[in-house]
């Protein structure tokens, strides 16, 4: 039981959350957008993921509010921003073992604000990879994006 106690109690204090559809990873920080935004860049970088691309979505969305009227940002959300970035070796086995999960690169992650808090969303190669001979490399890649998002948003040690 108390090793239970334990992953909980590092699960929260991570941020890590874990919902919605099994496709997709989620992880919440009590952080703003910029904050989270500028650690998992970083941490991203520090671990081989090179970013390649940095669309401000919520800006772009912004562009259309008058003509969207009502039906613009009904969640309310306060920002939305999207890394897209590689790893080369990882692009180079997976095109090894399956060329067609090429369609997962370059992998992106979404961060977005809303209530004082910043979620950030990944698409999960293993579970897209489900069946593929590179699934393996795939869960290992997720596993790998994941560490360093969760480096990102760990709380500073006492």
């Amino acid at each position: 039981m108390g090793k239970i106690n334990v992953f909980a109690l590092l699960m929260l204090l991570a941020g890590l959350v874990q919902a919605g559809s099994p496709g997709v990873r989620v992880w919440t920080t009590q952080q703003n957008l910029e904050t989270t935004y500028d650690s998992v860049y970083k941490s991203l970088e520090d671990n081989r993921f090179f970013v390649v691309f940095e669309p401000d979505i919520g800006q772009n969305l912004a562009r259309f509010s008058e003509r969207w009227g009502e039906d613009y940002n009904r969640n309310a959300l306060s920002g939305i921003r999207s890394m897209v970035f590689c790893n080369a070796w990882y692009a180079n086995q997976v095109s090894n073992l399956d060329p067609d999960m090429l369609a997962l690169c370059p992998l992106h992650v979404t961060l977005y604000a809303r209530d004082k808090e910043t979620r950030i969303v990944f698409t999960r190669p293993g579970h897209v990879g489900e069946g593929s001979k590179a699934q393996a490399l795939l869960l290992e890649l997720e596993d790998a994006v994941a560490a360093a998002i969760e480096t990102a948003i760990a709380p500073p040690p006492p």
